[in-house]
């Protein structure tokens, strides 16, 4: 834990626990640790529904957790079906752990993956053609909404995780789904050949993951010095970028594909090749983003479609509807872009901006979408 800090005392983690083997001995350890410095921890245990019984186990795991003085919360995540099912359960997953350790006030959000997690993320980027950058798998640390999300066991091999767990007579859920072939990291599981994760191959994998991730702090550190000479966050969700401090190379283009990023909302990276293009034009549209000047936001063409203005609604990536908000307006109100309406346009801002700002429509007329402040602040990512 030590390399992840500073903590300071009396530190209160949470622990997303699944009931395997590699959570329960997380748990485990993050307990100790935490205990022996007047802390405590959490343990998060979400069902995620996916398939029949998965309720009975997670209030298994949980009152297991709790015969032994453990704090638990319990979370149910109702998980439609359809495609890509394990990458939409893990970013529900994730994101109801980080939303729960938040209300807890847990600044600490932990999750147990380890060495051959590592292994199997740096191969599955690799055969999926990702830069650099995505090859650096897994961080160890890394913002996650209202929390700072912790890896501490990426180094450890899951035997000693399983020998952690028998020790304490804990018995574990094992998902049968970790080994179904008709998952991509299933059969590479399979190939790696090293459920213990002690052997050379994956050591190696796991030290070159490491190595890429050194790589990429060194270019996050180049990158955020660059941000911070060149561009200024506006509060309205866009950016007043210097295109001569920004330059034109290496640290250019992933400077400018943080923005790009960070002011149109979208979930991933723009295409290299369009950031390189962007860059060397001076200015243009990309990913729902536009340049142009001084000025970088969001296109207002490719702003989303309204939404109903309920409580905790998101439109278009970038802005939440605050319960006291939506529990003032009527019903039937949306958020949409404000286009080329004039009502609660806040002034002295470039056209472009204005047109891709929220507002509010209620029975087909426009209102003013509150001045942005900390609690009706963009959602845009951030960009460092």
């Amino acid at each position: 834990m030590a390399p992840l800090g500073p903590f300071g005392p009396s530190p209160r983690l949470a622990v997303g626990v699944s009931g395997g083997p590699h959570s329960l001995a997380l748990l485990l350890l993050a307990a100790r640790w935490a205990t022996a410095r007047g802390g405590a921890a959490t343990a998060l245990v979400a069902d995620h529904g996916l398939r029949p019984g998965s309720d009975a186990e997670a209030a298994g795991v949980a009152a297991m957790l709790r015969a032994r003085g453990m704090p638990v919360l319990s979370l149910a995540l109702g998980l439609p079906g359809g495609g890509a099912l394990h990458e939409r359960a893990r970013e529900a997953r994730l994101a109801a752990l980080a939303d729960a350790a938040g209300r807890l006030g847990a600044p600490w959000l932990l999750l147990g993956h380890h060495r051959a997690d590592q292994a199997e993320t740096l191969l599955f980027r690799l055969l999926r053609g990702s830069g650099e950058a995505g090859l650096a798998a897994m961080a160890p640390a890394r913002p996650a909404g209202p929390v700072l999300l912790l890896r501490p066991l990426l180094g450890m091999p899951p035997a000693r995780l399983e020998t952690v767990v028998a020790e304490a007579g804990l018995v574990p859920l094992r998902d049968p789904s970790n080994d179904a072939p008709r998952f991509a990291r299933a059969r590479l599981r399979a190939a790696l050949a090293d459920p213990d994760g002690t052997g050379p191959g994956m050591a190696a994998l796991a030290e070159a993951a490491a190595a890429f991730a050194r790589r990429r702090g060194r270019e996050e550190a180049a990158v955020a010095e660059r941000l911070a000479g060149c561009a200024v966050f506006r509060p309205e969700g866009w950016v007043r970028l210097d295109p001569a401090a920004l330059g034109r190379d290496a640290v250019a283009r992933a400077a400018l594909s943080r923005l790009l990023r960070a002011v149109s909302g979208a979930r991933h990276p723009p295409p290299r090749a369009g950031v390189a293009h962007l860059l060397e034009r001076g200015g243009g549209t990309l990913a729902g983003a536009l340049w142009r000047g001084r000025v970088l936001g969001r296109e207002p063409a490719a702003c989303a479609p309204a939404v109903p203005a309920r409580a905790e609604a998101v439109w278009d990536g970038r802005w939440r509807v605050p319960p006291a908000l939506a529990a003032a307006l009527p019903p039937g109100a949306t958020i949409g872009a404000l286009g080329e309406g004039r009502v609660g346009e806040p002034s002295g801002l470039p056209a472009l901006v204005r047109r891709g700002l929220p507002a509010l429509r209620v029975a087909e007329r426009l209102r003013p979408w509150p001045q942005p402040g900390p609690e009706f602040a963009p959602l845009g990512g951030a960009v460092a």
